[in-house]
């Protein structure tokens, strides 16, 4: 039977959609779709209507709801990247504190922010990461430190004026560490306050510049700006940077309740600061006042009018063989040589009849519970280095008062070689002209090298690292200064003789070189042996050999520590 055409056209229409189906896509006719096709041409009127006007409709539902949902990852994003940001500059806070906490202990007593500001105070003045010393943020922290530790409402109560001249302070009730750390603190304001005696801030800028930039009738001739800075300051408008040194050196001196040995220690630097000064005789009274604290409780060993030590029966204390050392370069600085060196050749002499140090004797007794394994992983050593992680380092121990007579170890041996070198230092300066003097001299140089360089190089191959930290800054010390001053005497010598050499070649006489005769030309030009030059020329080239040999030794003594460790250090 024969369908009809409409029937069959439906039919075929229906097949043609179940066999090409229209992809699943929602709200057609909202889209801006391409209707190209290639198969059917572009007419207007057969394409469906898109918006009135061809306006298009782009925040959908859809585009609402994507929208909504990037914006909410970019807030939490956002906060993910700035919570991990902070809690990392907290972290890298704290282990910082930690580390400056081990380095520059602080007494536990007092509050959070006083130990704060003192560690930053004394780690101002080490930091490698800046190319000038801020000695005015060390000085503001360290003064900050002091205010709040004399404060009566704070962590100064229970202090008490102290009724000698100086402005000092009785602190006997409070605990040694914290009498400690107030003294580091005062000594730290003085040094702050000689580094920066000779600057002033302005005022109106809170600005620190040189004193000779300032401009004003008591500085007729103003230095000028460095290019880049700021314009320079007018004396109306500025006062001094910081206070006096001599203001915290008198406050230590006055104040009841520091050791012996810390008051001698600021006496020396008051002295030498006055020494810098130009202050000579207010520099011996403040030498005499720190022998009267040297000798405190005992009758002085010394003539009481040359300070040459006499009776050696009985072995000197530190604190005197120190304070004599420091009076007699005083003198030499001064230019009373005469009265200098037999202080330090007493000096000397009494130093190289100290005691040797005593071996250490191994306990006959090892408690079983104290004993370790030798792997790192037991369970002692994991809980020990966790306690140790955890815990808050202990506050160190109370160093030597020095009353009692030092031993002959290595910072006591780098000691004699600095006596040995103010000693050749003073004999060649004190004779210019003689042969015999500059001889002598050179002689006791040579010596101070030889006693310092074979100290470090045995520290540098030691055990015991943190014990000789001391010993090698002293030893270090006196080897540097040892070179210098050896090297500028044969220089000197070296040149006064190739002018005499020229004198003598210039008036026709034959000039004496060590050419050794005839031999040196067998191997080499005679020409280059005779320029060569003499006796202290040959000198010139074993200084450098000696200063290439302690380099060596220096870099071994500064070589980084093995281990884990070694990764965290800079």
């Amino acid at each position: 039977m024969m369908q009809p055409p409409r029937a069959l056209l439906r039919r075929l229409l229906t097949l043609r959609a179940l066999k090409f189906p229209f992809p699943p896509t929602s709200r057609r006719f909202t889209r801006n779709t391409n209707l190209a096709s290639l198969g059917r041409p572009q007419i207007p009127f057969l394409s469906v209507p898109l918006a009135r006007n061809h306006q298009f409709r782009y925040l959908t539902t859809e585009r609402k709801r994507w929208l909504a949902y990037e914006v909410y990852l970019g807030f939490k994003y956002t906060i993910y990247i700035w919570a991990i940001a902070g809690f990392s500059i907290a972290g890298y806070w704290c282990i910082q504190q930690e580390w400056l906490e081990r380095k520059y202990p602080t007494p536990h007593e007092w509050n959070f922010i006083t130990r704060l500001r003192s560690r930053l105070a004394k780690w101002a003045p080490d930091r490698t990461d800046l190319p000038d010393i801020d000695w005015v943020l060390t000085g503001n922290y360290a003064k900050n430190v002091i205010e709040r530790l004399e404060d009566e409402k704070g962590e100064g109560a229970g202090l008490a004026q102290s009724q000698t001249e100086g402005g000092g302070y009785d602190i006997t009730s409070k605990s040694e560490p914290w009498r400690r750390g107030y003294y580091e603190v005062l000594m730290l304001c003085a040094k702050a306050a000689e580094h920066l005696d000779d600057q002033i801030v302005d005022k109106t800028r809170h600005l620190v510049f040189p004193a000779n930039q300032v401009i004003g009738p008591s500085n007729p001739n103003p230095k000028p700006i460095s290019p880049g800075s700021p314009s320079a300051p007018r004396e109306e408008d500025c006062e001094r940077a910081f206070e006096a040194p001599e203001t915290f050196y008198k406050k230590i001196l006055a104040t009841q309740g520091f050791t012996s040995k810390q008051k001698l220690d600021a006496a020396l630097e008051y002295a030498s600061w006055l020494d810098f000064k130009g202050l000579p005789d207010a520099s011996e009274l403040t030498y005499e006042w720190a022998l009267a604290l040297a000798t405190e409780g005992s009758p002085p060993p010394y003539d009481t009018k040359s300070y040459v030590l006499q009776d050696l029966s009985r072995h000197p204390s530190a604190n005197l063989l120190t304070t004599l050392t420091a009076l007699a370069t005083h003198k030499a600085r001064t230019g009373d040589i005469a009265a200098a060196l037999p202080i330090l050749i007493s000096v000397l002499r009494a130093r190289r009849s100290l005691p040797h140090p005593q071996p250490q004797k191994k306990p006959t007794y090892v408690d079983p519970d104290q004993t370790q394994s030798s792997s790192p992983w037991t369970f002692h050593n994991i809980t020990g280095a966790a306690a140790r992680l955890l815990s808050p380092p202990a506050y160190p121990p109370p160093p030597d008062d020095g009353t009692s007579p030092p031993v002959r170890d290595a910072k006591e041996l780098c000691e004699e070689a600095g006596l040995d070198l103010y000693i050749g230092e003073i004999i060649y300066a004190s004779s210019p002209g003689t042969t015999k003097g500059c001889e002598d001299g050179l002689a006791w140089t040579r010596e101070a090298v030889d006693l310092a360089e074979e100290q470090l190089h045995k520290l540098n191959h030691s055990g015991d690292a943190r014990g000789n930290d001391d010993a090698k800054k002293t030893c270090k010390e006196c080897l540097l200064a040892g070179l210098d001053n050896w090297q500028a005497m044969v220089a000197r010598l070296a040149r006064e003789e190739r002018e005499a050499e020229a004198s003598l070649e210039k008036n026709g006489e034959p000039a004496k070189t060590n050419s050794g005769g005839w031999l040196p030309s067998l191997w080499g030009d005679g020409k280059a042996a005779t320029a060569a030059g003499g006796r202290w020329t040959a000198e010139e080239n074993v200084v450098r050999e000696r200063m290439r040999r302690a380099q060596d030794v220096l870099e071994e003594s500064e070589a980084p520590k093995a281990g884990f460790a070694a990764f965290f250090q800079a």
